[in-house]
């Protein structure tokens, strides 16, 4: 390792002079050693980004250039952990340090004293290639951790051994490669796969609004932007709770600490409804609140997404919430103003489309170098300052995702939940999610949702007329129109994440529900035509019972009793 010294000090950006490193090498800088990376080289000058607190350091402390980039460390143990934003276990942080982290403090990510009982897979004296599996541990109750010959080795399996190692222990002797259970990667490189598979599988979530009207694919990448308030945390929570993933990497990437202390302390408390276990038993945390170093939270992202890479090359289904994007841009302006760079619109450095791009095109469903299927879906909150959509992240955002889930203030202030507007969002992956959705739900999916969006809009347009007039001046028909678009809005947009039926609505139970609140718009139309009276149609008993249904445990034989009663009570309407 070369030695060099401090030239100058502006905030979390450093300047070094006495070593000659690479473009995002590691390096320790000052007396306390604290963790930095290279992110400009000047002449004889390269310009440090610092992940900690640099107060009180001074020109001519040492610096020592590791030779390195950022890597993380990928083996048996990540699950159930807490990390920072460079992958620092902070429990064990707490342990060393108590309630404030020390400067400088080193902590290895995984543990490197337990022992795992390694049970092989692959036979001596067989071959086998980068990516393939050599055996596995049983990492949590339910999820197996497969440990994969590390890439760039091949051969034949000279040794391999059953037993309880730790990670660094051979397990493995492929040609003349040691392999153990764990090994590095860097942060900022994507990791290797065989192919990238069309995103074909829609990924479930129990959200009504969102696998009915805007659905994501296994793989994909998703938005939610909103203002303050509006629900972003808590439809990252949902998704990260019911979407159906194996694994979870939850990243609170610049987020208050009050917000953060709740997933810190909700995340362990919940269960996995698939399993009944602890949802943390399949779940990795990366926390970098708004109070920690401003560097560490730009490699917070790179952090999370290689981790959900590797478990991805495991053939795992990983999601990966990022909450925000808006905070990590905002670490991206505040160091590029300190480098002194050109600024962009509102001040963000002008490469801010390409470090996005980048991050997103890192999602993917694929065919693994192991020959598995895998995938990494990404999610990520956008917090545009007041709501307003047209400010940089969220535009440069719009143009990379395939699904934009806009949050709406009025509908959050009107105690509408999910505050998802249906009349600003979109999905893309909805043409090639449907023959999915025509062979596992019903053949008529397409058309009724499509049959239900033009209900909705269709009321936005006599909306403005009501606003004039008022809603007794309208035809009965269009009165009719805006009632089934009350029911859409109320009976089936609407869910209500702490109920616990509701908080979670199968997929056929979706189709079931908006089929009957279609059912009864048709039904009362013919009736209108045939002379009842919109008193009547609204007030037959079996509505108000539809509106109940979502909240009983029974649904699935209450929506057949329900749609048959319906059918019945308009008919003698003339329905």
């Amino acid at each position: 390792m070369e030695q060099g010294q401090i030239y100058r000090v502006s905030g979390p950006v450093v300047t070094a002079v006495g070593i000659t490193p690479k473009m995002y090498d590691v390096v320790f800088v000052g007396e306390k050693g604290l963790m930095g990376e290279v992110i400009e080289i000047a002449g004889d000058k390269s310009v440090i980004q610092v992940y900690e607190p640099t107060e009180g350091m001074m020109p001519g402390e040492k610096v020592i250039n590791s030779g390195k980039p950022l890597v993380l460390e990928l083996g048996p143990g990540m699950l159930t952990t807490i990390y920072d934003g460079i992958q620092r276990p902070l429990v064990k942080i707490k342990e060393q340090s108590g309630d404030f982290i020390t400067r400088g403090i080193s902590v290895t990510a995984i543990d490197r004293k337990k022992k795992w009982d390694f049970v092989p897979i692959a036979k001596k004296g067989s071959r086998i290639e980068a990516g393939q599996e050599l055996g596995y541990v049983q990492e949590t109750k339910h999820i197996k951790h497969y440990i994969l010959a590390p890439y760039g080795v091949s051969g034949e399996i000279r040794e391999i051994n059953a037993g309880k190692f730790n990670v660094e222990e051979q397990v493995a002797l492929v040609g003349n490669h040691k392999v153990s259970m764990m090994h590095t990667w860097p942060v900022r490189e994507a990791r290797p796969v065989k192919e990238k598979l069309m995103p074909t599988v829609p990924l479930i979530t129990g959200q009504r609004i969102l696998d009915t009207f805007f659905p994501i694919a296994k793989g994909g990448t998703g938005c939610i932007p909103g203002p303050f308030g509006s629900g972003k945390t808590v439809t990252q929570h949902q998704l990260a709770r019911w979407s159906d993933t194996e694994i979870v990497v939850y990243v609170g990437c610049g987020e208050r600490g009050n917000e953060m202390t709740e997933v810190l302390t909700e995340f362990p408390e919940l269960s996995d409804p698939k399993t009944g276990a602890p949802l943390m038993e399949r779940t990795m945390l990366i926390a970098n609140t708004s109070n920690m170093p401003v560097a560490a939270r730009e490699a917070s992202i790179y952090t999370g997404i290689t981790m959900a890479e590797y478990y991805r090359d495991m053939g795992y289904d990983v999601s990966i919430m990022a909450d925000s994007t808006s905070r990590w841009a905002e670490a991206m302006r505040e160091i590029s103003s300190r480098l002194e760079e050109m600024p962009g619109e509102e001040g963000y450095p002008a490469y801010l489309a390409s470090k996005l791009s980048a991050f997103y095109e890192r999602s993917g469903r694929v065919k693994t170098l192991g020959g598995k299927l895998g995938s990494v879906t990404v999610v990520g909150a956008v917090s545009p300052p007041g709501g307003d959509f047209s400010e940089p992240v969220t535009q440069n955002t719009l143009r990379i995702v395939k699904v934009f889930w806009a949050l709406d203030e009025k509908l959050a202030n009107s105690r509408h939940f999910p505050a998802i507007n249906w009349l600003t969002s979109y999905s893309l992956y909805s043409g090639v999610l449907n023959n999915w959705m025509k062979e596992n739900v019903a053949d008529d999916w397409q058309s009724m949702r499509e049959k239900a969006m033009g209900i909705l809009q269709k009321e936005a347009e006599l909306k403005e007329i009501v606003q004039l007039v008022g809603s007794d001046a309208l035809p009965e028909r269009e009165q009719l129109t805006l009632e089934i678009a009350r029911m859409i809005r109320e009976f089936f947009l609407q869910q209500n994440a702490y109920h616990p039926v509701d908080s979670f609505c199968p997929m056929k139970s979706q189709y079931a529900l908006l089929k009957t609140i279609l059912e009864y718009g048709d039904l009362a139309y013919k009736a209108l035509d045939k002379g009842a009276t919109i008193k009547d149609i609204f007030g037959i008993k079996a509505r108000e019972e539809l509106g109940r249904s979502r909240f009983e445990k029974d649904f699935e034989k209450n929506i057949v009793r329900i749609a048959a009663q319906i059918r019945e009570e308009l008919s003698r309407l003339g329905g």
